[in-house]
């Protein structure tokens, strides 16, 4: 691990699980030895806008619900010196490398897979956010089915045409970007993931993606240019419509996720097997039947010996993460601004709180978990005391 931090946060870092074109990702674990999933931003990555809309998304991270299809949002720090984002560890591989060792997925597997994503997304895109990254290396096969990584980094992942060529390591990432993404318009709508998700599912089925080439420049061309369609060879004839249909040119010729959903319920019902069936058949040819978890999520004695020297010299004022924590002396001076300005809650309609009366992090900002509780004691009148 040379060069990798010892550690990130509260978190002790033991090993670098990869890294791409957004930063690298570690194995770390928390104080009490849970495994959690660590992501460095990297520093051309960096700007004040990027880093306050990391922020604002990653506080709303934190309320994702009704979904075992995206990897939990536990804690970031926007404002380090090189941002991080903590994240559930999912034991497994990445759908990409089980394409890749093991062959396509038959058409019931590739179904559920497409019905089990959709809701992930779906989920997302109640919160008001989106992914904007999606792609086969970003969906995790393990011992409870397919889930989504890297959710929360969409702040970042907002590219332009110039950051899409920055070492030739996003490469993956442009061929499964929608065209209006690809064209350098950052601000997409939930189409886009149903695109990226097409892309996915196209992986999985064929094990290609809809437009490929030795340089980034190449795929963008093709993406971006309305006259090529994608490349569906090797793709099931009763897939392919719902693909076409996925991975159409413009946006709003695509369907929405329930109707993906929906249509790959089809595809199962005429397949003869349920959907809880499908899913556990796809759990036991993605993960050999055995248990993921074997190999990573154990702790080694060296890791045990870390975790407790960082226990020897915490002393606490870390065991709440910075999205969460008090404001430090160097913020101080941010109060007088906060006073003057009255920002909408979250989800509410009136102003905040004087930020004299509500608990405040590092930088004047209020704690996320007290931000989304007062929208919704402000949207379903509910008592304060409560």
């Amino acid at each position: 691990m040379t060069g990798a931090p010892t550690r990130i946060g509260r978190y002790a870092v033991v090993e670098e699980l990869g890294s791409g074109g957004m930063g690298e990702v570690y194995l770390a674990y928390t104080p009490a030895g849970d495994p959690v999933a660590v992501k460095l931003i990297r520093g051309d990555k960096l700007n004040p806008d990027s880093r306050a809309r990391f922020e604002k998304e990653a506080q709303i991270a934190r309320t994702v619900i009704g979904t075992n299809r995206v990897a939990r949002f536990l804690d970031a720090d926007p404002f380090a010196d090189r941002p991080w984002l903590a994240m559930e560890y999912v034991a497994g591989r990445t759908l990409l490398a089980c394409v890749d060792d093991d062959g396509v997925l038959p058409l019931p597997l590739v179904a559920s897979l497409g019905a089990l994503l959709a809701e992930g997304l779906h989920a997302v895109h109640e919160a008001d956010l989106l992914h904007r990254d999606l792609k086969p290396q970003n969906v995790i096969m393990g011992r409870e089915g397919p889930k989504i990584i890297d959710f929360g980094l969409g702040a970042f992942a907002d590219a332009s045409q110039d950051s899409l060529s920055h070492s030739g390591m996003i490469i993956g990432t442009v061929r499964c970007m929608p065209p209006e993404q690809a064209s350098g318009h950052p601000r997409v709508t939930p189409a886009a993931d149903v695109y990226a998700l097409g892309t996915v599912v196209l992986y999985a089925a064929a094990g290609h993606y809809p437009y490929d080439g030795l340089r980034w420049e190449a795929v963008a061309a093709q993406v971006t240019n309305p006259k090529i369609g994608p490349d569906l060879s090797g793709v099931p004839e009763v897939l392919r419509p719902l693909l076409s249909s996925m991975l159409a040119h413009r946006a709003e010729d695509r369907p929405t996720l329930d109707e993906v959903s929906d249509r790959c319920g089809q595809l199962l019902q005429a397949a003869g097997q349920t959907p809880a069936e499908a899913r556990l058949a796809l759990i036991a040819r993605t993960t050999g039947g055995g248990d993921p978890t074997s190999s990573k999520e154990l702790p080694s004695p060296s890791v045990e010996q870390l975790l407790a020297d960082q226990a020897e010299t915490d002393d606490g004022s870390d065991l709440v993460g910075p999205l969460d924590s008090p404001p430090g002396p160097a913020d101080e001076d941010d109060e007088a601004k906060d006073e003057e300005r009255a920002e909408p809650l979250p989800g509410g309609t009136g102003p905040a709180p004087s930020p004299k009366t509500q608990p405040k992090t590092r930088r004047g900002r209020p704690v996320a978990s007290k931000l989304v509780a007062d929208g919704l004691r402000t949207d379903y009148a509910v008592d304060p005391a409560l």
